[in-house]
This record gives C-alpha cells, sequence and structure tokens, in this order.
C-alpha cells in the first residue's frame, strides 16, 4: 500500500501566521488563535548556536540539503539581531541560503529578534507551533549567534549544535560558563583553516571537566569543511542524540521547562509592554511605587 503523499505547503498561508505571531502583543499571542499544544508537537527541532562568523548559515544549508535526501518537509528559522537603535535587522540569512531555497521542501525564514535578549525573538514559541502545524518533519533554529547569551535555545530544541571556527581558543574560554555547557554536538567549522585540530582539543579539555553519567550522552566535537562526508557525519550524530534522547529523556520534565520558559517570556513581555507605555510621570516615582504598580497592572 501506497503512502499517500502530503499536500503541498501553502506557504503564503504559512508566512502570514509567522508574521502574524511574530509581531502579535502578549495578549494576542494569549489568545486561542496562538494556542500552543505543547503535546501535539512532532516535528524534530534542531538548535544551531555559536559566535558570529562562524559560518552557521551556510552550514544549516548543507544539513538541511542532506536531511532532504530523506522524505518530509524541513523548516528553517533564522534570527538576525535587532539594532536597539534603528530597530530594523539585515536579515541575510535567507541570502547565503538561497542555493537549496527552491526546493519545495524546504522553508526559510528569516526574523528580527527584536525585544528578545537570549538569542531568541519575540514569540518564538508561538512562531515554532505555527511551524508544527503545518508538518514540518525538522525545523532548524538558527540562535542570533551572541555566544554566551544563547541558553534558551536549550529549552526550545531537542538538539543544540555550537558551532565555532579555528583559532577560537579565546571565544571557547568566553563561552564556559554559558553555551559550551549546554551543547549536544560540537562542530568546528571552516576546518580546512589552520587550527582546527586545536580547537578541536581546547573544546575536549573543556569536556573533560565535566561529569558525564555512565549513560549520558557524550557531546562529540566534530570537524566541518566544504566535504560532503563532514555534513553526513553532522546528520548521522544528530541522529544519534535523538535516538539517545528518545530513550533518556523525561518527556514531562522538558514539557514543563518549556512551559516555564513560554511564561516567563511573555511575563518579560508584558513588562516591556507596560513600560513602553507609561506615562513620563509614572516612572518619575520612586522605584518601589513602580515595581508596585506594574506588578498590579500585571
Amino acid at each position: 500500500m501506497n503512502t499517500p503523499e502530503p499536500e503541498p505547503l501553502n506557504r503564503r498561508a504559512l508566512a502570514r501566521q509567522l508574521s502574524q505571531a511574530g509581531s502579535a502583543s502578549v495578549a494576542d499571542a494569549l489568545s486561542d488563535a496562538f494556542d500552543v499544544l505543547e503535546e501535539t508537537e512532532s516535528a524534530v527541532r534542531i538548535g544551531v548556536t555559536g559566535p558570529p562568523g562562524a559560518g552557521k548559515s551556510t552550514l544549516i544549508a548543507r544539513l538541511a540539503a542532506a536531511r532532504l535526501q530523506q522524505p518530509g518537509r524541513v523548516g528553517i528559522l533564522a534570527i538576525d539581531p535587532t539594532s536597539p537603535l534603528s530597530k530594523g535587522s539585515i536579515l541575510g540569512d535567507r541570502i547565503r541560503m538561497d542555493e537549496i531555497a527552491a526546493d519545495p521542501n524546504l522553508y526559510i525564514r528569516s526574523m528580527p529578534s527584536r525585544h528578545a535578549h537570549d538569542g531568541m525573538a519575540d514569540n518564538m514559541t508561538e512562531m515554532l507551533a505555527v511551524m508544527e502545524r503545518h508538518n514540518f518533519d525538522d525545523i532548524i533554529l538558527e540562535t542570533v549567534g551572541i555566544g554566551q547569551a544563547d541558553y534558551a535555545v536549550r529549552t526550545l530544541v531537542d538538539t543544540v549544535i555550537l558551532v565555532v571556527m579555528p583559532e577560537s581558543g579565546d571565544t571557547v574560554q568566553a563561552m564556559k560558563a554559558g553555551v559550551m555547557e549546554m551543547a549536544d554536538i560540537y562542530v568546528v567549522n571552516k576546518a580546512d583553516r589552520p587550527g582546527a585540530k586545536r580547537t578541536v582539543a581546547d573544546i575536549q579539555s573543556v569536556l573533560a571537566l565535566k561529569d558525564f553519567n555512565s549513560d549520558g550522552w557524550q557531546p562529540p566535537v566534530l570537524l566541518t569543511s566544504s566535504e560532503d562526508k563532514d555534513i553526513a557525519a553532522l546528520d548521522q550524530a544528530i541522529s544519534a542524540h535523538l535516538e539517545w534522547r528518545r530513550n533518556n529523556t523525561n518527556r514531562a520534565a522538558h514539557r514543563r521547562d518549556r512551559v516555564s520558559y513560554h511564561v516567563e517570556s511573555l511575563l518579560n513581555r508584558r513588562v516591556k509592554e507596560l513600560l513602553t507605555d507609561a506615562e513620563p510621570a509614572q516612572l518619575d516615582q520612586p522605584i518601589r511605587d513602580i515595581y508596585k504598580d506594574l506588578v498590579e497592572r500585571l
């Protein structure tokens, strides 16, 4: 019996719904239109983070092409930093991924971080829910790429990939206390450059300080360049981690973590909305009074 072909992706509807979700106020995000049901999640979520210039977008394009070799639909959400002055964003990730953009089973969306300061974008939970409703098999989420603050991606995805460049010793040291401690797979990209093996050794020395359970996941450190075999190895590592995760993750606890992050992000945004709408005279009060007023209005 042949498996029926899935319905074609309605790109116009998806684009409209993502725009609505990304710009929704907190009140809108809490409405039925953006209902988020974590128990209905079915897509594999892959987070890619790391410092600027590490080649994340190009690596993601090649990884998406590899995963598209299997039946299924792949979506990419790429977040670019929003300027605190102009409020604009370059949104250049789509340009770097144009070589695969014509695939009918691929969807790429660049978005500004807006008010978010954790490597994500406003209403990311709602946007991921929109992607889920459009039956994506894989969702690849590229963080802003500021490095140490990109820890929030851990909660929203299943597998976290940290990408660095050769000669990133200082970067590795700087990220020790943050994102370095929560990645599932480490990638030294542009491995044809000098210093790649030294960077691998630096990462491995950091990992050696961590206490892993005997049945815990042992994060691999991979070298990637323009070779197809490198991307194949990364793809295999992702599949291996997902399999380990299926057998070892407390799904109820992970769901609670996602709910906690969602509620916290909504509260943060609501506080921002209230402060933005506040009259100047309200902000001339003592801090205790401002705080009390905000809490009451929440």
